[in-house]
């Protein structure tokens, strides 16, 4: 690589570098912007970080049994020339202990601004410090990254993110879910698509057994963005090596394989030097009978340079996106935050009036139906309210049969009864009136029950509108207190409307209108009874019949005992009483018994009564239901509907615009003051990420 491109190259990566720091500094586990990264996958036993001290050249990963590495690590190195003009000096305050500190090579946290680690023993005790405060000294872990960048002149510019080992069985007080745990992170990570998979395997097991291959397939099927690297590769047996993985002849990966050797537990315990480890590297390489021939594309150095490469491109293919990726989620977030107050959140009395206007102007709409945001699968707003008029009252009221709780003995029964003492000569006008009275008041009821529908459906649109404006998140005082206001208008307006409603009713059933002029008049009702009645007869009697049928009607106040004609009130005697009284022969009156009650059948001349009466009520209650169908919405549009469009704000203002509630009204939730905290946080870091990549 020449000087230029490594210039190049560590400039790209610097860019990312910022981006990584930029969003790790608003303290979310994951950055909006899906930056190239290559991310370090490895079961524990892999040799992981073996492989990334020997890239860095130097101890300062934590290690033990069990999970040791318990959050991703962002570890970003910086090419840095030694005896470079400005760096910081090895002073008092460090006291470092490693023999090899020296001011050419240290380390800085994020989490710690400011402070630089000469001594690598410190950066790894700080690792597990960090690590301890996010997740405690148990196994347990976090996608919380640690950000750590090591300025060397012995490494390449790059940067790398160690993710926890894949573990399958929990150990001592790991979590019982723990594989769940760290395979759900470890595919947080590796499935964005600008992510470099560098995959950790022991090149003395099978590779087709490789946990972190096996993962890695599973978001990149093809290999296009998979690494392999081969360790231990010393540990192998004799006479066996990688040849075949490294030529791509068992997995094939497009970026392919780089094996290595690190040191082995034995060389950490005894503090083998990482200089050493990489010379020993080379000469195992260089003298192999399998890789000497193809050393120089072995080994850790040569996996450095392949990784400073396939990231510089890789970076480069991408940072047009990431600048399409960054404007967006800036216009996405400056967004929300005007929805919550703007940076400062300031709240004032306008805020109240606003709120209010938009409110009544979107009830207006809602009702009114001229609103852009209408729904192609349901009916809402005023077209609910005209379901309910049209359809659900409408057939309500038709529905209503006045004779389904009134029966023909019921009718004959009222007919007598409103005759009184004298019986009348034609059918009798007041047991009409009292009949319909009775139906008139049952369309009450529906009425009524019309009255509670609308009002539901307003009190749906006004939690439409109380979810949709955005004020009433950031305020819950006001919303509550705007949702009382509202609800009490609606119930102040349900009593004159129901009240209304039920006039209507009692107007028609004060007084009956025979003169109406859709009203069947008695006469009409009676000849239409009297057609039915004769066409149901078999045949026309001859007219020596009638004259003899005329004259048997003639002696309907015949009172000789000894015709067998029917009384007017025959039908409220049994048959069997009445040969009782025949045969006995008896000249005395008995006494009328306590309860007179009708036999089932009706005489002929009830019979037409009766009919009658039915047709003259169905007419007129036709009448009636008609008139209710027609004027019970325009009395609840008059008194609820319109009377709450037309009033509404006037009311809210009254209740609300006051000065004494103002402050309370206004005070906002703990959810919005820490969500724009959140915002204006990722909105400052979005702003700075703009201007890291502008110049790209």
């Amino acid at each position: 690589m020449t000087s230029t491109q490594s210039g190049l190259g560590t400039e790209i990566v610097s860019v990312v570098n910022k981006l990584q720091d930029v969003f790790a500094a608003i303290g979310q586990s994951g950055s909006p912007i899906d930056l190239p990264q290559i991310c370090v996958l490895g079961s524990q036993s892999s040799g992981k970080s073996s492989v990334l001290e020997n890239i860095v050249g130097r101890d300062f990963l934590p290690r033990g049994t069990g999970i040791v590495t318990r959050r991703p690590l962002v570890l970003q190195l910086i090419n840095r020339p030694a005896g470079t003009p400005g760096g910081p000096q090895i002073n008092g305050t460090d006291k470092s202990s490693d023999k090899h500190a020296n001011a050419d090579e240290w380390g800085e946290f994020l989490h710690l601004p400011g402070e630089k680690f000469f001594d690598f023993n410190k950066i790894r005790a700080e690792i597990v410090r960090d690590t301890e405060v996010k997740t405690g000294k148990n196994a347990g872990i976090s996608p919380l990254p640690i950000n750590l960048r090591v300025f060397s002149p012995n490494v390449l510019t790059l940067t790398l993110v160690d993710l926890p080992g894949l573990t399958k069985v929990p150990v001592g007080d790991q979590p019982r879910d723990i594989e769940k745990q760290i395979r759900d992170m470890l595919l947080k990570y590796i499935s964005k698509s600008a992510c470099i998979i560098l995959a950790v395997t022991a090149g003395n097991t099978d590779l087709a057994n490789s946990d972190g291959l096996k993962m890695a397939r599973e978001v990149d099927p093809e290999g296009l963005r998979t690494i392999g690297v081969l360790t231990k590769i010393d540990l192998m047996d004799k006479g066996t090596d990688v040849v075949d993985i490294l030529a791509g002849r068992i997995i094939p990966l497009r970026l392919g394989y780089v094996p290595v050797v690190n040191r082995g537990q034995r060389d950490i315990e005894s503090s083998k030097p990482i200089s050493a480890a990489l010379e020993y590297e080379r000469s195992f390489f260089e003298n192999h009978a399998s890789y000497k021939s193809k050393a120089q594309f072995c080994g850790t150095p040569f996996l450095a340079r392949k990784l400073n490469m396939i990231l510089m491109h890789h970076i480069k293919a991408t940072i047009p996106d990431i600048k399409a990726r960054i404007a967006q989620q800036l216009t996405k977030y400056n967004a929300e935050l005007q929805s919550l107050g703007g940076f400062a959140g300031e709240s004032s009395s306008n805020v109240v009036l606003s709120v209010i206007t938009e409110f009544t102007s979107d009830f207006r709409t809602t009702i009114d139906g001229n609103t852009n945001d209408l729904s192609l699968n349901e009916l809402s707003g005023g077209a609910r309210i005209s379901f309910v008029f049209h359809e659900l009252f409408n057939n309500g009221i038709k529905n209503i049969d006045p004779f389904d709780q009134v029966k023909d003995g019921d009718i004959r029964t009222m007919l007598y009864n409103s005759s009184g003492s004298t019986p009348a000569l034609f059918v009798g006008t007041a047991a009409f009136e009292v009949i319909v009275k009775q139906q008139i008041k049952r369309l009450e009821e529906p009425g009524l029950k019309c009255c509670q529908l609308v009002y539901d459906e307003l009190i749906r649109i006004l939690g439409q509108l109380l979810g949709k404006i955005q004020a009433f998140r950031r305020y819950p005082a006001l919303r509550e207190r705007f949702n009382s206001v509202v609800v009490n208008f609606f119930k102040k307006s349900m009593t004159p409307t129901t009240k209304l409603v039920t006039d209507l009713v009692s107007m028609q059933a004060c007084y009956i209108n025979t003169t109406h002029p859709d009203f069947i008049s008695g006469h009409k009702a009676t000849a239409i009874v009297t057609d039915r009645i004769n066409a149901s007869k078999p045949q026309q009697p001859s007219s020596s019949d009638s004259k003899r049928l005329q004259v048997n009607n003639n002696k309907d106040l015949d009172v000789d005992p000894k015709e067998k004609e029917s009384s007017f009130f025959g039908s409220f005697f049994s048959a069997a009483k009445k040969n009782e009284k025949q045969t006995a022969k008896k000249t005395s009156m008995e006494a009328p018994p306590q309860v007179i009650r009708p036999q089932t059948a009706l005489s002929e001349r009830e019979t037409m009564e009766t009919e009658v009466i039915k047709l003259l009520i169905h007419s007129y209650f036709n009448i009636v239901k008609r008139e209710m169908i027609d004027m019970v919405p325009k009395a609840i549009s008059l008194n609820l509907v319109n009377h709450s469009k037309d009033n509404l704000q006037r009311e809210l203002l009254q209740e609300l615009y006051k000065p004494e509630v103002l402050d309370d009204l206004l005070k906002e939730s703990e959810y919005v003051v820490s969500r724009r905290k959140e915002v204006v946080s990722m909105v400052q870091a979005l702003n700075k990420a703009e201007e890291i990549v502008a110049g790209v």
